[in-house]
């Protein structure tokens, strides 16, 4: 969610965790392939805790690397082994699974790339900068801007309404504007401020 990018990729793309971006590979659409999306604060956290379980990872390696799983012993424990980070994890849908159990949380993946979109026009994101992030194409973008096109109305409302507020404002201001007087050179609606420049035609 808080990278919105599609189901697989941040599991099979090799995440720069130093200078906090995702390099998009092949993607679905030319525009989202090579795409390069930074890192938030609170997905960094969260990438981070996990790629310290794999201390020989390098920079460029994948954070969920490629292992296998068996058990060991006549007591048959649980174990993982043949941890090997330069190739991404074979599957990643028995992971995501057991995660949604175990938290009671009934959505696809796919929809938190969705809820990463929504949130981003919801605080005002332009919608050009969002279907960068996402990787668009032309086309989807134009689609999108009919399915999406409600999101952020209470922005917008919240403009406007600032124009109302503005001009309360105004009004509870004390009026001190100076009076210009008769006569004066400054009053240029005064014609007797300077006769010798008024003239008739």
């Amino acid at each position: 969610m808080h990278a919105a990018i599609r189901n697989p990729l941040i599991a099979v793309v090799p995440l720069d965790l130093v200078g906090s971006v995702i390099t998009v590979g092949k993607s679905k659409t030319d525009a989202g392939t090579g795409r390069v999306i930074p890192i938030n604060d609170h997905l960094m956290k969260t990438l981070l805790s996990w790629a310290c379980q794999f201390p020989d990872r390098k920079p460029a390696e994948f954070v969920f690397p490629y292992e296998r799983y068996g058990t060991a012993g006549d007591d048959f424990v649980p174990c993982v082994y043949d941890t090997d980070p330069s190739r991404p994890i074979g599957s990643w849908k028995e992971a995501w699974e057991k995660a949604r159990r175990d938290s009671k949380v009934e959505c696809r993946f796919h929809d938190l790339r969705h809820t990463g979109c929504t949130r981003m026009l919801e605080e005002g994101v332009p919608f050009q900068v969002v279907a960068e992030l996402m990787g668009w194409s032309a086309a989807t973008t134009v689609c999108m801007a009919k399915r999406y096109g409600h999101i952020g109305q209470q922005s917008l409302r919240n403009a406007v309404n600032s124009i109302m507020a503005a001009a309360e404002k105004s009004k509870q201001k004390p009026k001190t504007k100076p009076q210009i007087e008769a006569g004066s050179f400054d009053n240029p609606f005064d014609p007797g401020s300077n006769e010798e420049l008024v003239s008739v035609n």
